[in-house]
């Protein structure tokens, strides 16, 4: 990091012992005493900052020296470079016990802004208080001849960063109003240069110049940190001060007047699609000095993002704008939040700065903020309805993913983004694909899982707010609050939908504001579920649970796979009411309940409540037979000591108690009543796990061989005949008999069934090819007619 040279000074101030270092002081004490300190006192505090700022610890100097250092500095006759020292010296050894200073009394701008320096590094915050009414002061009042701003600018954001309680709302207001000038009215003459002095030096002064544009051409407009001098202004360096901290200012006193944004508006229903607030700039009246440098502000913004769009001569200037265009950004963005009337105003400015440099690659950085923006203000909330911005917005969102993942906002505001693709499903589909895994992390994957369920009834959300935007004025408040509403629109303000549609339409991500069901308003919205719009979104949805399970098993863990499981079984009897959705939905589900499963089979144990009372339920086989199938299945594979240590007795004669239960009612012959009519998938896969949990606890097998041997008559009956086919039947039949033949050989049934989890590969091959060892061992145990017996 440094040089040779540079590495051996350091080496040698770290090493110099106390003792020297009073010498040292003395030698220096006596140097500034002198009639007229001159380069040898230069020279010394030099030195003396070196060894001070040198080593992590404080360092030690003689009272009276300290005592010298700051008279030295407040004297007038001192030169600055030594002023300079002397506050860098007892800046390094705050907090500092032997202080005398106070700016009380000072005049002087620069002399203020080194005593303050020393001041705010004490971190006193009274003394940081002080030090801020005092700047306050002398900068409300004309600075005399010769005094300059530029000096406490500095000085006040170093005190906002420390301590903004410290300022009263009249003395921000005095600062606001200052800034607010020097932002917009600064020079746009160049500086004239110091005269040297010397012998050719002319007598006559030249007319300025006026500044320029970072390409060489005359500004025409006002200045800003972009415009190109040779020499600058006094107010020229104010005006670039000022840009460096309105961002810091404005966020500490830019908003503490009343919000303007309406606070009841929770998820947006209450704006209009279209903007219908003022478009052109305040003119005409006297602004308070908050939202007077709020306008200013935002002039200042645009005039950057405009200036950011000329060629620069020096790449230096390139990178510069660029800066600039991130903070102006950022800038607006804090306006916006504070005073919504600027909204629509930079919404328009920052589509055409978008789509200027959307192309090209080295304004990505700058793409961030933008998306902020957007973000922020729920853009996608109020124009989901335009399939151009849609397009560009999600197609830009996923362009820039990479940049966005750091971005808190970025996956806080899904459920917004889910709103152009709820509306525009089809020509979204794709985008929306590689965006998921960016908006998935342990801290949405919950809330987005829910999201992705409800999306065709967001869709019919969106169309029912979109109508009653449209709605006039006395049909909005027609409605009576008493009743139940007859219609959807009437519905959409009614009290008992109102927090269900807020909580469906959010903006932001949410799961603590999350209603207690759903369904009421699923139901209430079932007459919008044959609407094209809305099918069209249900066919989007299986592709994206798919892909959604796929990206979480890569990081859940064991909590948020619980959780899932519970979710999956609990939403499955909560859905939109469309039959092919429901089905896409349920084979989907099946196949990611065997994967999660999979991934943790000690889940079967830990969740034995829910998933118990989910497979103990009959009307679950008609309703929802893939998952009933999947989920029985997984209970026989992963209800095991070999899975969980935890997997007791008791909790296998349980589960085989419930289901058990099952298999008898839907194969029950009751003589008046009609037999309940199932997948024969769902009857073999109810057969097999009670055969595995039997041979895990061979005091079952009995129970089950008896069950097992009724069969016969279940698929001879002929109310069952007409309703299965005879393929069916016989599969169950054929089924049947070779899990009783394999529970004749209990050792046999409890290898073939519960292999160990660091299985062989034998073992792995037998149970992956089970129906082939079911046949073979019904072969051993009914010999085929004529055959020898070996």
């Amino acid at each position: 990091m440094f040089t040779a040279a540079a590495e051996s000074f350091l080496r040698q101030a770290r090493e110099i012992q106390e003792e020297e270092l009073r010498r040292f002081g003395a030698r220096v004490s006596a140097l500034l005493q002198g009639p007229e300190p001159g380069p040898e006192a230069v020279d010394g505090l030099q030195r003396l900052h070196l060894t001070v700022a040198a080593t992590k610890y404080p360092r030690k100097l003689d009272g009276k020296f300290v005592e010298l250092l700051q008279t030295v500095l407040c004297s007038s006759k001192s030169p600055e470079q030594i002023q300079v020292l002397c506050a860098a010296i007892l800046r390094e050894m705050s907090p500092c016990n032997d202080l005398i200073l106070s700016c009380d009394e000072i005049q002087d701008t620069k002399l203020l802004s080194l005593v303050s320096s020393i001041l705010l590094a004490q971190g006193n915050k009274a003394v940081v208080a002080a030090v801020g009414q005092r700047v306050v002061k002398v900068l409300e009042k004309r600075l005399p001849e010769g005094q300059s701003a530029r000096f406490l600018l500095p000085v006040l954001a170093n005190v906002i960063s420390l301590s903004p309680e410290s300022l009263t709302e009249e003395q921000t207001n005095v600062v606001s109003k200052k800034l607010a000038d020097w932002l917009r009215y600064a020079s746009i003459q160049q500086g004239m240069a110091q005269p040297s002095g010397g012998f050719f030096s002319s007598p006559r002064t030249k007319q300025p110049a006026p500044v320029t544009e970072v390409d060489g051409a005359v500004a025409t407009d006002f200045f800003t940190v972009l415009s190109v001098a040779q020499h600058y202004t006094q107010d020229q360096w104010l005006n670039v001060q000022t840009f460096s901290m309105l961002r810091h200012w404005l966020l500490c006193y830019g908003g503490k007047e009343l919000n303007t944004t309406n606070p009841g508006d929770k998820a947006g229903m209450a704006r209009s699609v279209t903007c219908m607030v003022s478009t052109a700039p305040t003119a005409g009246r006297l602004l308070p000095p908050r939202e007077r440098l709020r306008e200013k502000a935002f002039e200042y913004c645009q005039r950057l993002t405009e200036q950011s769009n000329r060629r620069p001569l020096k790449k230096d200037d390139g990178d510069l704008q660029k800066a600039c265009l991130i903070e102006a950004v950022t800038i607006m963005d804090i306006i916006c939040k504070q005073d919504s009337s600027y909204v629509c105003r930079a919404v328009s400015f920052l589509k055409v700065l978008h789509s200027r440099i959307c192309g090209d690659a080295s304004y990505a950085r700058a793409l961030l903020p933008i998306a902020q923006f957007f973000l922020n203000h729920n853009i996608p909330a109020q124009l989901f309805h335009n399939p151009s911005l849609a397009f560009e917005f999600v197609q830009f969102c996923k362009d820039n993913s990479q940049f966005f993942t750091d971005s808190s906002i970025f996956r806080q505001s899904f459920p917004n983004l889910f709103k152009f693709l709820a509306w525009n499903s089809p020509p979204l589909i794709s985008e929306f694909v590689d965006l998921l895994p960016f908006l998935l992390d342990a801290g949405t994957a919950i809330e987005i899982f829910h999201l992705l369920l409800d999306l065709p009834c967001l869709t019919a959300a969106l169309d029912i707010q979109l109508r009653a935007a449209a709605l006039p004025a006395s049909e909005k408040s027609s409605s009576d609050p008493a009743g139940k509403p007859a219609r959807c629109l009437e519905a959409f303000r009614h009290p008992l939908y109102k927090s269900m549609f807020q909580y469906l339409l959010r903006t932001k991500s949410a799961p603590e504001d999350a209603p207690e069901s759903l369904v009421p308003l699923r139901q209430l919205l079932g007459s919008l579920a044959g609407s094209p719009r809305v099918v069209q979104c249900a066919e989007a949805v299986p592709v994206l649970l798919e892909l959604f399970f796929r990206v979480v098993a890569e990081f859940a863990d064991g909590s948020l796979i619980n959780q899932l499981v519970v979710l999956l079984l609990q939403r499955s009897d909560q859905l939109y009411e469309i039959p092919s959705f429901k089905d896409d939905v349920y084979r989907v589900l099946s196949s990611q309940l065997v994967m999660l499963c999979r991934l943790r089979p000690a889940l079967v144990v830990e969740l034995s409540t829910e998933i118990l009372e989910f497979s103990g339920t009959v009307s679950n086989i008609q309703s929802k037979e893939a998952i009933f199938t999947h989920m029985v299945w997984a209970i026989g594979e992963y209800l095991s000591v070999s899975y969980d240590k935890r997997c007791t007795v008791e909790q296998i004669t349980r589960f085989f108690e419930t289901l058990e239960a099952v298999l008898f009612e839907i194969t029950q012959l009751r003589p008046q009543a009609s037999t309940p009519s199932c997948a024969p998938r769902a009857i073999s896969v109810l057969m097999a796990t009670l055969t595995k949990l039997a041979a895990r606890s061979q005091d079952l097998i009995p129970r089950v061989s008896m069950f097992l041997s009724k069969m016969r008559t279940f698929v001879q009956s002929p109310a069952v005949t007409s309703v299965y086919c005879e393929e069916d039947l016989e599969e169950i039949l054929i089924r049947a008999t070779e899990l009783m033949n394999l529970l004749k050989m209990p050792s046999v049934a409890q290898f073939v069934f519960t292999p160990p989890v660091a299985s062989t590969q034998f073992q792995r091959e037998v149970n992956d090819s089970l129906p082939l060892a079911l046949r073979m061992v019904t072969q051993l145990l009914e010999p085929a007619p004529g055959s020898v017996p070996v």
